[in-house]
């Protein structure tokens, strides 16, 4: 692991918001690497307001939207809510089509089918729209980049609406409003909100022309929270606010489908990270190994025994995908081996009986092993598709545009991509992909990071600058939960190996004169036990670990050297 420390922030703007809070410096230096540096923005990132929220007729195309739809609701038409197979499709199909449904029946939805459809808007939801009559199709999380497929629509009587937030290409469909943060003419003041956010910024935008409060929508954030969470967009701005109070719904009255699937939990207290690990994989199974109509079924089903039928099949698919994606992953690690690519600056697999639902989870999986750009293929239809991961700091994307001879489609964002290709272009595609990588990354980032906030003395850990740091929460890409370096640090001798296999570390570790004991776990680290026999440097993050009732404040490692 490559230990970075994040650059200092200006000492004078630190001193000020400490005095201003009445904090440690510590505490603020945290604050000014995040950009809050004056009390009011400091009020604003501790207490999130929904008044805080944008106007939403702010982005480009918003009352030509809202304008369309009051038309189609006033003249009775038939509107087909179209979106993606994945977590922030599911959830802002389910978004937009509950809040419709409540006061308007003629609202229906579609989700592609990953297999024979593929993704975003297709030619067959376009032709099932015509055939069923639909005169409005609003699309989210997709169709930036569905040119033709709008022209088609339009062609046939059928009018678009695309809430999507992918990078656009260079020509913009001619819908009848297109909603995306990242256009390059759209003046919006937040650029990062996921899918489902541009979709509640819509019906935030319907529910102002009635003259109700933003506060009315509040039943709906447990969607657009887990949207965030899942789609791994910034937490900041919008994004926060969203998520904040997404996780209060989530935490004390969810729609029944939601609270179907954590019922059973222990955990009185739900996380950003447990939305992550918990939630948005078995809302993804579902898409994954059936059809993403299953995850729409349950978020939008009233009924809570219904949902929690409905939640122990989508408990199977989480299940028979866990195996497959354990499966796929080992056989592509010995792919590697057999083509002896262990020391290549890219990963590039393929196997025409991997399923197709699964193989963005195993090019995750393989970068945890080979910590590179990794591009995993399976055959669909004629083509190749694939999924491809990058490591922090390189851009797929980009690298992708590089390689567009011998790509058919691609799309995404920096760090994940989804492309299809012919068969016989495979090798050349790879070559090139090779090729470009190793030209343009910097080879640091070929190492996993731990970037540092701030050195701590471990004597400053008190309750009250625990409570902070929990206050800064929820977690996520750009406010991720401070990490922390202290040097010299000892066991006190009854450190050990735990778990099942012994591959985590549990440590009881003092400090300089400081008689106080701090009980730390290192997941993972078991390997490292034969470090703590003399005195080590850690890097860790704070949590609370309860035993027996107690609960104490626990380092939680993520790396130690001698």
């Amino acid at each position: 692991m490559r230990w970075t420390f994040k650059p200092k922030p200006d000492e004078e703007e630190v001193i000020k918001i400490a005095k201003e809070l009445e904090i440690d410096t510590t505490l603020a230096s945290l604050l000014v690497q995040r950009g809050i540096k004056t009390f009011n923005e400091a009020k604003k990132f501790f207490r999130p307001s929904l008044n805080d929220l944008h106007d939403p007729f702010l982005m480009k195309d918003m009352k030509l939207a809202v304008e369309r739809i009051e038309s189609a609701l006033s003249n009775n038409e038939n509107i087909l809510i179209y979106g993606d197979y994945d977590v922030d499709g599911t959830t802002a199909v389910s978004l937009v089509y509950s809040y419709l449904k409540e006061t308007y029946a003629n609202v229906a939805t579609y989700i592609p089918d990953r297999y024979d459809e593929g993704y975003g808007v297709s030619f067959q939801g376009v032709d099932f729209a015509v055939d069923n009559e639909f005169s409005l199709i609003i699309a989210l999380d997709c169709g930036i980049k569905a040119v033709d497929k709008v022209q088609y629509a339009t062609e046939r009587g059928v009018d678009f609406i695309i809430c999507d937030h992918h990078k656009p290409g260079k020509e913009i469909p001619k819908a009848v409003a297109v909603l995306n943060p990242k256009q390059e003419d759209c003046k919006y003041p937040y650029k990062e909100l996921c899918g489902c956010g541009v979709g509640f910024k819509l019906i935030q935008a319907l529910e102002e022309r009635k003259n109700n409060d933003v506060k009315n929508l509040m039943p709906y954030l447990d969607l657009v929270a887990t949207a965030i969470a899942a789609d791994i967009v910034p937490i900041t701005g919008e994004n926060r606010v969203l998520a904040y109070f997404g996780l209060q719904v989530i935490n004390s009255n969810p729609r029944s489908g939601i609270k179907a699937i954590i019922h059973q939990l222990q955990k009185k207290e739900l996380t950003i990270t447990d939305v992550v690990f918990i939630i948005a994989p078995r809302i993804n199974a579902a898409g994954r190994i059936k059809h993403g109509n299953f995850a729409v079924s349950l978020l939008t089903e009233l009924d809570f025994d219904t949902a929690l039928t409905e939640a122990s099949g989508i408990e199977q698919f989480n299940a028979d995908r866990k195996e497959l994606d354990g499966k796929i992953t080992e056989e592509a690690l010995q792919q590697i081996q057999k083509n002896n690519e262990q020391t290549k600056f890219t990963t590039v697999v393929f196997d025409e009986s991997w399923h197709k639902g699964v193989i963005g989870i195993v090019a995750s999986r393989l970068t945890e092993t080979y910590y590179r750009p990794t591009i995993v293929f399976t055959k669909s239809g004629d083509k190749l598709a694939a999924s491809a991961r990058s490591v922090k700091g390189f851009d797929v994307y980009n690298a992708l545009d590089e390689c567009t001879e011998f790509i058919e489609q691609f799309g995404g964002h920096k760090y994940a991509a989804g492309l299809t290709i012919l068969p016989e272009q495979y090798e050349n595609f790879k070559v090139k992909f090779e090729e470009v990588v190793s030209r343009t990354i910097d080879k640091d980032l070929l190492i996993p990071e731990i970037s540092i906030d701030a050195e701590l003395d471990l004597c400053d850990i008190t309750p009250k600058f625990y409570r902070i740091i929990k206050q800064m929460a929820p977690f996520g890409p750009q406010n991720m939960k401070p990490v922390f370096y202290t040097s010299s640090v000892r066991d006190n001798g009854y450190g050990k190996q735990v778990g099942m296999d012994n591959s985590h570390l549990k440590l009881n570790i003092i400090y300089g004169a400081d008689k106080r004991t701090y009980g730390a776990i290192g997941f993972g680290l078991g390997e490292k036990v034969d470090c703590i026999n003399n005195d080590f440097d850690i890097v860790f993050s704070l949590d609370e670990n309860t035993w027996n009732g107690n609960t104490s404040i626990q380092l939680v490692l993520k790396d130690l050297k001698q």
